[in-house]
């Protein structure tokens, strides 16, 4: 058995339904279902026999420690966090409360189960934080990618407490012992993603006739990793990840923002083609400049792969492809996670062209 947290969000979710279909191991998924969070995406394995549903907070610490003992874990994977760069500007609070003072909570729960557990049952047992790269700060265009050795400079109050959370795990293994394992990722895309984010932001608008908002000159660089790829990677740093140690976890996709927009826009033309003709990129809208955007992130995957012999299986053209077809596929979902809320917020985001 093993415990995740924040399982019903986008990246968590997809690892739920990767672990139960490729593993007879049962896995407890104990979410808060925030506005992201969403128990509709793992429909599909609510009544399988190895899982479990849990509604409630990391920070929580009670709640946590009654569910490591009731299910006694072999590990816990910690996918639980507020997010998204743009709601941390706006409101930095949940941030904190949540990505720094949840994981504290939850560490502490952790430790508490840990030492209490015999000899080879600490050994083998492992806690593995889910982080981004983000933290790292932002790159020139002409410097090296992140390596796992790159100081910590984030930008925005989202990467500033997800650095801390990272430290807190770091200084838990050093001064308790707990063993940890940390993963730290590029921006990752595919099922089930929340549509406030660049790319199924783009996909939703296009194919509901909106603008595709892009910010400033649309030249931020990221490293895209399809979500299946990160699934795999943090299942195999969990069955051969070295304890202590961080693995950045990336897709080998540097890209600008404007060029991803412009490939969604060619798929959706070629796939779901306007109705009174053109191309979808005649949809798109340059917007003003998120304060302190960041210009380049880029993720160097060579020790993951070197250690543990993991590289992405899935190109940026095979995994976007599969992305749109996949929303395509689901518009159902797509309405039912597009609430009221969710309307007023990007109305709100995006309402000042440059």
């Amino acid at each position: 058995m093993i415990l995740v947290t924040g399982g019903a969000g986008f990246i968590g979710s997809n690892f739920v339904l990767d672990w139960l279909a490729g593993s007879g191991e049962g896995l407890v998924n104990l979410d808060k279902l925030t506005y992201a969070g969403n128990r509709e995406n793992l429909r599909s394995v609510e009544k399988h026999p190895g899982y479990v549903f849990v509604h409630g907070d990391i920070g929580d610490q009670g709640l946590v420690e009654q569910l490591l003992a009731r299910h006694q874990p072999r590990a816990v994977l910690n996918f639980a966090a507020e997010s998204h760069v743009d709601r941390s500007i706006h409101s930095p609070g949940g941030f904190i409360e949540t990505n720094v003072v949840g994981s504290f909570r939850l560490l502490e729960a952790v430790r508490g189960y840990c030492d209490s557990l015999p000899a080879a049952q600490r050994e083998a047992f492992r806690f593995l934080h889910v982080s981004t790269d983000e933290v790292y700060g932002s790159l020139a265009p002409d410097a090296p990618a992140f390596t796992e050795d790159h100081k910590y400079e984030p930008n925005s109050p989202y990467s500033a407490s997800k650095a801390a959370s990272d430290h807190l795990v770091r200084a838990y293994c050093h001064t308790y012992g707990l063993p940890v394992l940390t993963t730290n990722c590029s921006n990752n895309y595919g099922p089930y993603h929340f549509p406030e984010k660049l790319i199924p932001l783009m996909i939703v608008n296009a194919l509901a006739g909106k603008p595709l908002p892009v910010y400033g000159d649309g030249q931020q660089v990221r490293d895209w990793l399809y979500v299946g790829d990160h699934c795999s990677a943090i299942r195999r740093v969990l069955e051969a990840g070295r304890v202590g140690e961080t693995y950045n976890v990336g897709g080998w996709n540097e890209k600008p923002n404007l060029e991803i927009v412009r490939t969604i826009c060619a798929l959706l033309d070629e796939l779901r083609p306007k109705a009174g003709g053109g191309s979808h990129a005649e949809q798109v809208t340059f917007v003003k400049d998120r304060p302190g955007h960041d210009r380049r992130y880029a993720i160097d995957a060579r020790k993951i792969e070197r250690e543990l012999g993991w590289r992405p299986a899935e190109s940026f053209e095979t995994g976007i492809r599969k992305t749109v077809r996949w929303y395509l596929e689901n518009p159902d979902w797509v309405a039912r996670v597009q609430s009221g809320a969710y309307r007023q917020w990007i109305a709100a985001q995006y309402e000042q062209a440059a």
